[in-house]
């Protein structure tokens, strides 16, 4: 193996079982875990640079160019470029840098078929001690999903067909001349560069050798597929932007992967370009736990099959409840919990959300509390910077912290007005601000629960200012959802009606005495209590909210009865709102 030394990396050649000449970089220390990255259509091994740049401190990382591609030699056969010969490429490549230890593999598109070629072949086996695939699956897998696709299942065949309509590119790439003419004119560049603007340099001399990938394997290996199985840890990064792979011909393949992890992850099919740092976290914490048995929370919740939490609807995931020291909040850190989450809570009473942990932690999970005041931008700011160093970065976050101010407009003090939209409105945005950012960076998706109320689209002449603050966190739900829905992070405003909690007892009733005020605190919990509707109740609709990845949740009948009125007779609860409604 001849080495040259350039920059930062070493240059050396590896020549293959039929004489071709694979050109191999490696940077990092040798005495590291080894990453071997193989690249895909029509790509070169430069595609890995940014990837490279958040793998290189803690791994030995190895790239090379796939025959056909950058500086490897180009061999004129097809036969050259089958998935035998490409899959003992890649182990020449592997004894070459790695003899004496096994190397975790990371792949993209052609460079997973291929790598998936070698992680169920013999030939490699006992070589590779964890894969990392993106946008290319087995195509013995892909075959035999294909075939399942026809079952007579509404979803099995909308999957297929959809996957179908995704892979046209592969039925032209199959023509004499013709894709060889657009990569020589420039057509084909600029229309992959359309699709996917990550993408937007893609050599002509890539593309064109590349095809004969798709001439040599395709039709042989789809239309007469001998599925393996895959005897190592795996995980599967799918992007949910993927123009050419559709998530589930990647991802349902647990009968052939027993140790599986799937991960969707927010961007386009080249996210290996568009989002470097993603793939060099999530191949990170892969590599880590099978070196070391250290296994993130990140990869804990994407376990597919096996474990102890398979029945569990939440298991390993982190959720974030403000104002969970009673009422809905409680109820809903309890929901999560009992489904295998961990939890952190928040409240202004720090010895109510301590006691949340507590029961929290008899299912079992790990629950942590925090005194925050929702209403101090700051403060919850700085929670959410804790959050993140102490828990990592949350995958559900309850904005739930509320209060009650109750009382006709013109009795309903400015101190009033400014107390509940800081609560009510301002804590809100403040979890939201927070939480949705570090879930944008993290780039594998989320969901924000924002508690709204039926007052949101059900008015009342004695709750004009906490109506007010309930339907703009509904409005700024519903623009955020709208925002976020490219990132793959669902949002969702949750409307509970007449719900049996400690916020009666708390409410403000505007324009009236002390013993007014406790009097109709005291009416307002006995009619509240006589309603029979609990916060476990809603605590169950919002998870099944979160699980459905529902816009807008009522809760309790009243409230969808409200809804539905809202949107055909609103006048009727306009009529509604001038009644009498004050507790007596």
């Amino acid at each position: 193996m001849a080495v040259v030394a350039t920059e930062e990396r070493t240059q050396s050649w590896v020549t293959a079982s039929d004489g071709v000449r694979l050109s191999v970089r490696t940077c990092g220390a040798a005495d590291k875990p080894v990453v071997l990255c193989v690249h895909g259509y029509p790509d070169n091994s430069s595609m890995w640079d940014g990837v490279i740049a958040g793998l290189r401190q803690k791994f030995r990382v190895v790239t090379y160019d796939v025959r056909g591609a950058g500086a490897s030699d180009k061999p004129r056969e097809r036969s050259a470029y089958r998935l035998d010969q490409l899959a003992d490429d890649l182990a020449e490549v592997a004894d070459a840098v790695s003899p004496d230890r096994p190397v975790h593999l990371l792949a993209h598109d052609w460079g997973s078929i291929q790598a998936w070629h070698a992680v169920t072949g013999e030939r490699m086996r006992g070589r590779i001690a964890s894969y990392t695939s993106m946008s290319g699956p087995s195509l013995d897998h892909a075959g035999a999903w294909f075939r399942a696709q026809l079952r007579p299942s509404p979803r099995a065949l909308r999957n297929g067909i959809t996957q179908f309509l995704h892979s046209g590119y592969i039925a032209f790439f199959q023509l004499p001349l013709l894709p060889e003419l657009l990569w020589r004119t420039g057509v084909m560049r600029r229309i992959i560069a359309r699709l996917e603007p990550a993408e937007s340099n893609a050599d002509t001399s890539d593309g064109m050798h590349g095809l004969k990938l798709y001439r040599a394997n395709m039709l042989p290996r789809l239309t007469r597929p001998m599925p393996r199985t895959a005897d190592i840890p795996v995980q599967v990064l799918a992007p949910t932007g993927d123009g050419f792979v559709t998530t589930p011909l990647q991802t349902e393949i647990q009968r052939w992967v027993p140790d599986l992890r799937v991960r969707p992850v927010a961007g386009g099919h080249w996210v290996t370009r568009s989002r470097p740092e993603m793939v060099a976290r999530a191949t990170t914490e892969l590599v880590e736990y099978v070196e070391h048995g250290r296994q993130a929370r990140a990869l804990r919740r994407t376990r597919v099959a096996g474990g102890d939490g398979k029945d569990l609807r939440f298991p390993g995931r982190l959720v974030v409840v403000t104002g969970g020291g009673s009422g809905i909040g409680r109820a809903t850190a309890l929901a999560f919990a009992a489904q295998g989450a961990d939890i952190v809570v928040t409240d202004l009473n720090g010895d109510s959300a301590a006691e949340t942990a507590t029961m929290a932690r008899e299912h079992g999970v790990a629950a942590a509390h925090y005194k925050v005041d929702a209403a101090d931008g700051k403060a919850v700011r700085e929670f959410a910077v804790r959050v993140r160093a102490q828990h990592g970065i949350p995958d559900v976050v309850v904005n739930n912290a509320g209060i009650g101010v109750s009382g006709p407009f013109l009795d309903t003090s400015e101190e009033d007005w400014q107390r509940v939209i800081d609560v009510n409105l301002w804590g809100v945005i403040h979890g939201c601000r927070a939480f949705a950012e570090q879930l944008v960076e993290r780039g594998e998706g989320g969901h924000i629960v924002n508690i709204a109320s039926a007052a949101a689209y059900m008015p009342s002449k004695i709750l004009s200012a906490y109506a007010t603050t309930k339907s703009a966190v509904l409005m700024l739900s519903e623009c955020l959802r709208a925002e976020l829905a490219a990132e793959n992070i669902g949002v969702t405003a949750v409307c509970p009606g007449i719900v049996h909690t400690n916020i009666t007892s708390t409410t403000r009733f505007a324009g009236v005495d002390d013993a007014e005020q406790v009097r109709r605190q005291r009416s307002a919990t006995s009619m509240y209590a006589k309603r029979g509707f609990g916060p476990e109740k809603v605590a169950r609709d919002i998870l099944r909210a979160v699980e459905r990845d529902v816009a807008l949740q009522p809760s309790t009948p009243e409230a969808k009865a409200a809804l539905v009125m809202s949107r055909l007779t609103p006048g009727v609860l306009r009529a509604t709102a001038k009644l009498d409604a004050t507790p007596k």
